[in-house]
């Protein structure tokens, strides 16, 4: 009884998982390259009409965004919590202090009609700074992964920062670039 239990289980197991794999390899993306040069280009401060992210490509199923990001002491750090998409960000230049966790100070949900909702890092809310949370410096070469939900913000930096962020949008809110 026990064996013929474990054989229709397998076989189960076959049958359904069979017609998933089959469909993900009829559906090959293409993959996409971003040059060096591009990257390096948006290493200063954003150029007019540029879009936030470099390149959102949907990764079957979901979308991952590509951008850089340059910010400096002088300009004002909006905290921000995205409430479906997650990043990665590496510094590439420079250096500063990222505040995680904790609550967002004055919060204000994001317009759904806004280019930050539609074309940058989905819906969420911003504020003026984070209170609590964990406070680390970061520096050229480091690696950060804020999940979906967390609040983040520079709360100081050290004459400027450039970081490539990568966007992971499991519900593809992000308008493809």
């Amino acid at each position: 009884m026990m064996r013929t239990v474990t054989i229709v289980a397998f076989l189960s197991i076959v049958f359904v998982l069979t017609p998933v794999i089959a469909e993900s390899q009829t559906k090959v993306r293409p993959a996409v390259d971003i040059p060096e040069a591009e990257i390096h280009d948006r290493l200063g401060p954003r150029k007019p009409g540029a879009l936030p992210n470099i390149r959102v490509v949907d990764a079957g199923g979901h979308n991952v965004g590509i951008g850089v990001l340059y910010r400096t002491q002088d300009q004002t750090q909006t905290a921000a919590l995205h409430y479906k998409v997650s990043e990665v960000y590496h510094v590439m230049q420079g250096s500063a202090t990222l505040v995680t966790g904790g609550t967002l100070v004055n919060a204000k949900i994001r317009a759904a009609d806004s280019w930050q909702v539609q074309q940058e890092d989905g819906p969420g809310a911003s504020g003026t700074a984070i209170q609590g949370g964990t406070s680390r410096q970061l520096k050229a070469g480091d690696v950060v992964v804020i999940p979906a939900g967390t609040p983040h913000w520079f709360s100081k930096i050290d004459g400027s920062i450039a970081y490539l962020v990568i966007r992971i949008d499991p519900n593809q809110l992000i308008a493809l670039q």
